[in-house]
């Protein structure tokens, strides 16, 4: 098992690592909108979704994956209002891939965030 760590993310902000590798998986841990300096991104779902897509992107990368090779992704949500607006960032970041997928609206997230996604991925 290896832990996942990369300062191109935001840095945990608790007692947890960026994502785990075992055998040929990633798991993320749930990646909010924050910069890698530890400030919220934008105050809007489409500011907060894209910094979101820029985390997993650095901790699929540390992991040796990648967006295309994601397989699973859990989308919470603090207001279903912001769907179609975060479903369209969504896809243009996966195109024609497309990871099964659960999304779910919160009463609240860590930071009072908008949006948090995890994924499982396949690693090279």
């Amino acid at each position: 098992m290896k832990f996942v760590a990369t300062d191109k993310a935001a840095a945990a902000i608790g007692p947890y690592s960026q994502g785990v590798v075992t055998g040929k998986m990633f798991y993320s841990s749930g990646q909010i909108p924050l910069t890698p300096a530890g400030e919220i991104a934008g105050h809007s779902i489409g500011d907060q979704t894209h910094q979101v897509f820029a985390n997993l992107k650095a901790v699929l990368a540390e992991a040796g994956s990648s967006l295309e090779q994601v397989v699973k992704t859990t989308v919470f949500i603090k207001d279903m209002n912001d769907f179609a607006e975060l479903n369209e960032i969504y896809a243009s970041y996966f195109g024609d891939h497309k990871p099964a997928r659960s999304t779910v609206e919160v009463a609240r997230l860590p930071k009072d965030v908008k949006v948090e996604i995890e994924v499982i991925a396949e690693v090279n």
